[in-house]
Parts: structure tokens; C-alpha cells; sequence
């Protein structure tokens, strides 16, 4: 049986007896044991990232970026071997797997840029012969703390950023799918990155509280649900940590009478249904305006009836498993509730069998019509492969709909309408949008991040935002003695 342990100071390693099973969802087979860390792991990670820091912090942005181009092109040598690990263990197609690895690869790429992403500003005589410029200077010991949904590409949005500004960092996997930190982080080693720059603890809980605890680390980079993100939050800022915890998701996809309905319908079926739903960005409500709705649920159905569910092995599939069994058991019973709450059921997920995977947690695509925003499986987020569709009379009572969610993650529109879909991305009250694009992640080179319930800090992902969070400015007044003394001064100066 595979045992997947911590990874400090350059080598896999592990005190604590207690293990955790990881499973193949696609079978519901135990597949390997990975270890619940002991305060003692803990120490030794943080001993580790201590020693390592300063030096690291001291190497010049030079230096540290041909690292990390080392490591882009290790990941890129890789790729497929890091997207094999993720469908293993997460159960996702291969091509998803890989697409997501991709997505990580870019804020490596935009991290390869720190020399000119670390410059500061420079003023000369702010005052008689007195110059003042900032610089950006690391924080410390920076932590993530990472979901099972995407193993290699959220891990990614948070380290080689932290890393490249002078960091060390500790990651905290997801304990479902454990095996990919490991290889990103022998892969970032290769590359030459010090021992101890890169480390990775497994555990539940029990780690994460010592993580948020530790009076050692200085920023906390979180990705989960909303509950989860606001008591890490919450908890972070007593304990003094800079934090960014992205929280859950409930995204609308708008479907405006004039859009190109063949459109809106493939971007309701792959970001509804991709991964399983098992993404933060997936599209889990389509508004359908005035007297489309009819013919949008129509060829929705049609179109998830012909979807292909199966396990990553399969080249044909279109969507894998669900994460676990109480993951299922827990979409099964929002499907129930769903019902027993008037919505219209039109595509019936549950009960989805394949041969020889009877015990994989299998669900098929799932269609709710006739959703109001009063039923839970419109209020909350179910995270798994079930779309409901609300009816809106116009415009004005859809753009209500999105910005009177709790939820402010991501949100799109279909239309041809120039002036509308200006208006939408101006008055919607969510942190990502598309027009006439159904999943509007933004590029590395950009920031990720939602609003109200789906973001806690004030600080987005990657981009130019990773850089200001992972750093503190520090701004600089000079004069030199050859300067006219002139005494003391007791007034503020000013100019």
C-alpha cells in the first residue's frame, strides 16, 4: 500500500503513526494511506522553513526567477505524469486534469517576472534635496491551505508567487488527494529551489489550526467553502495573519431572448457539469429571460442526456465521479430536497450505474427547472454536477437575481447586446464575469477572486495582487548631511 508522507527540507519524511485512507472515487477502492502529521511533523516543517527564509529572502529576484524558470519547464517536461496523479486520486478526465495543471503552469510563468514585478517607486525631491522611494519586501513563512478539487492548479495560484517575492512556504494539501503536492514540490527541488523554501504537510485539522496558531507564520492563502473560509479568516486576523480566503459559489449564467442559444447551451453543459461540478467557477444556476427559457431547458436536457459519465481511463469521458461517498450521499440529498421543495426535475442523476464501477461515486447530470430563489438549491452550494434553471420576465429581474445572492464568486451573460452586457459587467455586484463566456477564470497575469460571501480578505489571487499580498511595502525619505542644518523642527514639514 502507497503511503504519501510530508515533504521537509528536501526529502519525504514523517513522525506521526496516524494515516488517513486516499481513495479512487471512480472505484471507492482504498488506494493508498496518507499520514495525519503530529505537532511534532508540524515543528519540523516550521524549523525547516525558518532556517531556509532569510537566505532565500537575500537571493536576488534574478535568481530566484531562473528557478523558477527551471521549474516551468520541468512542469511542462511532466505534465501529463502531474495530470495522471490528479485523475488518480480526484477522478477527473485526463484532459481536465491536464487543462488544470496547465492553468497552474501560467502564474509559474508570471512569477518567472519578479525582477520587474518587485520594482518600487522612486521620487526625487519630495523636499528640498530629500528623495523617497518604496520597495516590497517578503513576508516571512507564508502557508495554503489547498481543496481536493484541484490538487495541482489552486496550490499553484499561491506558492510560486509567495516563493518568487522571497518567501518560504508550507502547504497544507487536501487530505482526499494528497500525492500531487509531493511531485510538484521534488519537481520545484530539481529545479534548485533550497531545501526548506517548499515544504508540504499532510493532516486534517488538527494541522490547520496549528498552522493558523503559529505566531511563526505570517500569511495565510486558503481556497474551500465559505463556512471554512470565513472561520479561517476569522481565525487568522486574531492571531495577526494577512489572509485571502476564497469562500464557495453559487455563479449565474444569464441568458439573455437575443443570445445565440446553441452557445449559451455548450457553456451551460461544460460549466455545469465539467469536473462534476466540482468547481468553484461552475455554472450551478442559468437564468433563462422572457420566452427563451422553454427551448434553453429543452436543448439543455438533450444535450446532458448524451453526456458521457465515466472514469478517467475512459478517453470518451466527458465527466468522471464525485470526490467521495459523502460527497454523493451529500448531492443526492440536495437533489432530494429539491424535489420535495417544487422544483421541477427534468434530467435525474442519481442512481447512475457503469459496469464494473458499481461502488464509484458516479452521479450523472442533473436538471432542475422552475427554480425560485427561495429553495435551498438555489441558496446554497451544492458542488456537484446539478444545474437549476430560474426564470426571469426581463433583464432588470435577472440582474436582481445575481446581485441579491449571498454568493458574489462569478457570474455571465449571452447576448448580442452590446449595451446590455455593458451594463451587466458595470452593475453586477460579483467579483469575475463573462460576456458570453461561461467560465471567466482570469489569465495569471490578472487576479482571481470573488465578492461578498465567496471572498474574505482584501487581497485576489495571483496577478499583481499575489505580489502585494506576499509582500509589505516599505517606503524610504532620504536627505544627506551636506544639507543646510537649519535645527530642529517641531512642525510637520511640508513643501
Amino acid at each position: 500500500m502507497k503511503k504519501i508522507l510530508n515533504y521537509i527540507h528536501g526529502k519525504t519524511s514523517a513522525l506521526s503513526k496516524n494515516e488517513l485512507a486516499v481513495e479512487d472515487p471512480s472505484t471507492g477502492e482504498e488506494i493508498a494511506k496518507v499520514i495525519l502529521s503530529s505537532k511534532e511533523d508540524f515543528k519540523s516543517v516550521l524549523n525547516s522553513s525558518k532556517k531556509s527564509q532569510l537566505e532565500w529572502a537575500n537571493t536576488t529576484p534574478l535568481k530566484r526567477s531562473r528557478i523558477l524558470s527551471n521549474y516551468k519547464i520541468l512542469i511542462e517536461e511532466n505534465i501529463d505524469e502531474l495530470a495522471k496523479i490528479v485523475s488518480i486520486e480526484h477522478g477527473k478526465t485526463l484532459d481536465d486534469a491536464r487543462g488544470s495543471v496547465t492553468r497552474g503552469l501560467e502564474v509559474v510563468e508570471f512569477a518567472c517576472g519578479i525582477p520587474h514585478l518587485l520594482k518600487g517607486e522612486f521620487s526625487q525631491n519630495v523636499g528640498a534635496n530629500i528623495d523617497s522611494w518604496s520597495i516590497r519586501q517578503p513576508l516571512g513563512i507564508c502557508a495554503g491551505i489547498t481543496p481536493f478539487n484541484f490538487p495541482a492548479m489552486v496550490p499553484m495560484w499561491m506558492y510560486p508567487i509567495a516563493i518568487a517575492c522571497g518567501n518560504s512556504f508550507i502547504l497544507k494539501p487536501s487530505e482526499k488527494d494528497p500525492s500531487c503536492s509531493i511531485r510538484l514540490a521534488e519537481l520545484f527541488t530539481e529545479a534548485g529551489l533550497p531545501n526548506g523554501v517548499f515544504n508540504v504537510i499532510q493532516g486534517d485539522k488538527e494541522v490547520v489550526d496549528l498552522i493558523l496558531e503559529s505566531k511563526d507564520i505570517s500569511s495565510i492563502s486558503f481556497v474551500g467553502s465559505t463556512p471554512v473560509a470565513k472561520y479561517i479568516y476569522e481565525k487568522s486576523a486574531i492571531n495577526g495573519k494577512r489572509v485571502q480566503a476564497l469562500g464557495g459559489a453559487k455563479n449565474h449564467l444569464v441568458v439573455m431572448p437575443d443570445a445565440n442559444l446553441n452557445q449559451a447551451v455548450d457553456g451551460i453543459i461544460g460549466a455545469g457539469y465539467g469536473s462534476a461540478g466540482e468547481r468553484c467557477m461552475a455554472i450551478s444556476v442559468a437564468v433563462a429571460v422572457g420566452e427563451i427559457a422553454d427551448e434553453l431547458v429543452n436543448k439543455v436536457q438533450l444535450k446532458a442526456q448524451k453526456l458521457k459519465v465515466a472514469p478517467w481511463t475512459d478517453s470518451e469521458s466527458d465527466m468522471g465521479p464525485v470526490i467521495s461517498k459523502d460527497h454523493k450521499e451529500k448531492i443526492e440529498n440536495y437533489i432530494a430536497v429539491g424535489i420535495n421543495e417544487g422544483a421541477t426535475l427534468i434530467e435525474d442523476g442519481r442512481n447512475y450505474n457503469i459496469q464494473g464501477y458499481e461502488n464509484g461515486y458516479f452521479i450523472g447530470p442533473t436538471l432542475f427547472d422552475n427554480v425560485t430563489k427561495e429553495m435551498t438549491i438555489y441558496k446554497e452550494e451544492i458542488f456537484g454536477p446539478v444545474v437549476c434553471v430560474v426564470r426571469a420576465k426581463d433583464y432588470d429581474e435577472a440582474l436582481k437575481l445575481v446581485n441579491e445572492h449571498a454568493y458574489g464568486n462569478g457570474t455571465s451573460i449571452y447576448t448580442s447586446d452590446g449595451e446590455i452586457s455593458r451594463h451587466f459587467s458595470t452593475n453586477c455586484q460579483i467579483g469575475m464575469v463573462g460576456i458570453n463566456v461561461p467560465i471567466p477564470v482570469p489569465m495569471a497575469f490578472h487576479s482571481f477572486g470573488g465578492w461578498k460571501q465567496s471572498l474574505f480578505g482584501d487581497h485576489s489571487m495571483h496577478g499583481t495582487e499575489g505580489v502585494k499580498f506576499f509582500t509589505k511595502l516599505k517606503t524610504i525619505t532620504s536627505r544627506w548631511p551636506k544639507s543646510i542644518q537649519s535645527g530642529p523642527e517641531f512642525v510637520i514639514p511640508t513643501n
